[in-house]
C-alpha cells in the first residue's frame, strides 16, 4: 500500500500543502471550515501523521518520563495506566522508572530526565519533603504528583487527602460506628498519612466523637501484610473498635484478612473502608468500600500541565496547584 502524501491530501481538500501542514501542526490561523475539509480528506485518504518527523522539527522526542515509587503496586500501576492513556491521546509515549520512594532516587529522576531525552517528567513524589522544594527548581518541564511538596517551584497535582479522608470517616459514622480506628503510616511533615489523619480527626470532631489516641494505628509500610498483622494485634489486645479507616486499599485488604483470621465478621461487627479504589477492591469478599480519587482526572491534568510547560517558549514563574475530585464508593465492607 502506497503512503499518502501531504500533496495528495491538499489536492483532495482543494487547499495548498502549506495549509495541510498548518492543520497537522494545529496552527491557529486556519479557518474552521478549511480545517474540517482537510481533516475529512485526511481521514478519507487514510493519511497518517509522521509524529516522529513532526517532533524532530520541533526539537522534541514525543516521549515524557513518569517516575513512580513502585511499578508492582496496584495503586501506582492504575495511576501509570491512566497517565499512559492521557498521554496517548496527545500523541505522546511514556517511559516509566521506579524510585522506591527514595528521596535520592526521586532527585536523580528529576535531574537525569533531560539527559534521558524526555520532553518532560511527571514525578510521583513519595520520599521528598518540604525541605527539598528548592531542589525541584530545574530548567526543564516537570509536574509533581503527590502530597509532600507544597509551595515548590513546579506545577503540582495532588489528591484531595484531607476532604476525602473526612468523607470516609463520616461514612463510617453514618453507618453507626463510634469507635473508629485509622490505620496509617508514620506521621511526618506533610505527607499522605498526616493529611488523611487530619481528615479523620476533623470528621470525628464534627460528630462530637472524642479522638482516642489508642485508635490511631501507625504501621511501617502501607501494605497488605502490615494491615493483616496489625488488625490481628488490635483484636487480640482487646482494643474496642467497630470501624477501620485505612489510608490505602492495600492496608484495608490486609485488615479484611486479619479480621477474618480472628473470627471478626465484616461488616457485621467491624466496618472497613480504604482509599484509592484500586480495581481489585470490587472483587474481594466482602467487596471493599473505598475513596475513588479520580485517577483519570488527575492523570489528564498532570499530562495537560506538562504539555503546557513543554510548549511554552519561555519558562513561567507562575505554577499551578491542582487538587483533584473524589467520591465515596460504597461496597459490602461498610454496607451491613
Amino acid at each position: 500500500m502506497s503512503v499518502v502524501t501531504i500533496q495528495e491530501v491538499a489536492k483532495a481538500a482543494g487547499v495548498s500543502s502549506m495549509t495541510v501542514s498548518n492543520v497537522i501542526n494545529d496552527h491557529p490561523n486556519v479557518r474552521r471550515e478549511t480545517r474540517a475539509r482537510v481533516l475529512e480528506a485526511m481521514t478519507r485518504l487514510g493519511y497518517r501523521v509522521n509524529v516522529a518527523a513532526r517532533n524532530l522539527r520541533k526539537g522534541r522526542t514525543g516521549t515524557i518520563g513518569l517516575a513512580i515509587p513502585e511499578v508492582d503496586s496496584a495503586y501506582y500501576g492504575q495511576l501509570a495506566a491512566a497517565i499512559i492513556a492521557a498521554a496517548e491521546r496527545r500523541d505522546l509515549r511514556v517511559s516509566i522508572e521506579q524510585t522506591g520512594a527514595s528521596p535520592e532516587s526521586e532527585l536523580d529522576a528529576l535531574s537525569l530526565s533531560r539527559n534521558r531525552l524526555y520532553d518532560g517528567l511527571i514525578l510521583s513524589a513519595a520520599g521528598l519533603g518540604q525541605a527539598d522544594a528548592e531542589r525541584l527548581r530545574v530548567d526543564h518541564p516537570v509536574v509533581i504528583l503527590g502530597d509532600r511538596i507544597f509551595g515548590g517551584p513546579v506545577d503540582h497535582v495532588a489528591m484531595p487527602n484531607l476532604d476525602a479522608s473526612r468523607a470516609a470517616t463520616r461514612h463510617l459514622l453514618s453507618r453507626g460506628c463510634r469507635r473508629i480506628a485509622i490505620m496509617c503510616g508514620a506521621v511526618e511533615e506533610i505527607d499522605t498519612s498526616r493529611l488523611r489523619l487530619a481528615g479523620y480527626r476533623l470528621a470525628l470532631e464534627d460528630a462530637g466523637v472524642p479522638v482516642d489516641p489508642a485508635l490511631v494505628q501507625q504501621v511501617g509500610r502501607l501494605g497488605m501484610r502490615e494491615g493483616a498483622r496489625r488488625a490481628r494485634e488490635m483484636a487480640e489486645s482487646g482494643l474496642a473498635f467497630d470501624g477501620v479507616f485505612c489510608v490505602t486499599d492495600a492496608l484495608a485488604m490486609g485488615v479484611l484478612r486479619g479480621l477474618a483470621d480472628v473470627g471478626i465478621r465484616v461488616p457485621d461487627q467491624v466496618k472497613v473502608i480504604g482509599f484509592d479504589n484500586v480495581a481489585s477492591s470490587e472483587f474481594l469478599v466482602p467487596s471493599l468500600s473505598s475513596i475513588d480519587p479520580d485517577h483519570d482526572g488527575m492523570a489528564a491534568r498532570a499530562v495537560d500541565l506538562l504539555i503546557q510547560r513543554i510548549e511554552q517558549p519561555e519558562p513561567s514563574t507562575r505554577h499551578a496547584e491542582f487538587v483533584g475530585s473524589f467520591s465515596v464508593v460504597i461496597r459490602e465492607s461498610t454496607d451491613g
